[in-house]
């Protein structure tokens, strides 16, 4: 299984504070749910790297990036950045938000599926749901991207790509801690659901999600082809 792993930042304003690369510095409830990031235990498909959050975003910024790998293929990949405002956010209705990017390359039967961007953000709300995950103001696009060749390029086959922006509001629980791990599982979820790996049987990425996986959403065939860049 791979453990996550993320570089930690505390800034404000777009001015770099004293947050180290361990998440040890910050208010506390960003420290635990900085911790519960750090130590969750996810599917081995899933190959989860450090990288620098955005600044002038939150007073607090954590980011992780993470590939869904099959041997040396990436089937899809996307960027998770849980943020804090320990005064507050109107806009977030929460002192923590969630942000994230997700893409991968699609089959051309896929790609011509009239439903799927509203099927891709049910991927998204399905994921959360199924492992009983609470939130609110969620938002975000889908957007389909397509690249058809010629000229020197005309042998290639055309390639349509698939892109998930979102943020949503994970609810606070004891200490105002959001279950951040569990947040993190689900965002895992929907990485393998959109590269087209089936659910999980076992691990920790089966149990709630596998009790609640299917219900609500509506699913595409499943395909294994590299992400193009």
């Amino acid at each position: 299984m791979a453990a996550a792993q993320g570089q930690f930042s505390d800034h404000s304003n777009g001015t770099e504070g004293t947050g180290g690369a361990e998440g040890d510095s910050g208010p506390a409830a960003f420290r635990s749910a900085v911790e519960a990031l750090r130590t969750a235990r996810l599917r081995p498909e899933i190959e989860v790297d450090p990288t620098p959050p955005p600044k002038r975003l939150a007073p607090y910024a954590y980011a992780l990036e993470a590939a869904v790998v099959d041997g040396d293929d990436d089937l899809a990949d996307g960027r998770l950045i849980l943020l804090h405002d320990p005064a507050g956010h109107d806009a977030w209705q929460g002192a923590f938000r969630l942000v994230t990017l997700v893409r991968a390359e699609l089959e051309p039967e896929m790609a011509a599926d009239p439903l799927l961007p509203e099927v891709c953000w049910s991927w998204l709300t399905g994921a959360l749901e199924a492992r009983g995950l609470s939130y609110g103001e969620a938002s975000g696009t889908v957007t389909r991207a397509g690249s058809h060749y010629f000229g020197g390029l005309s042998e290639r086959r055309p390639a349509t790509q698939i892109e998930i922006r979102a943020s949503w509001t994970p609810r606070e629980g004891r200490g105002g801690v959001p279950d951040a791990a569990a947040h993190l599982a689900g965002w895992c979820d929907l990485l393998c659901q959109i590269a087209g790996l089936p659910p999980a049987t076992t691990g920790p990425a089966a149990g709630a999600a596998d009790q609640g996986a299917g219900a609500g959403v509506v699913s595409l065939p499943q395909r294994r082809g590299p992400q193009v860049s």
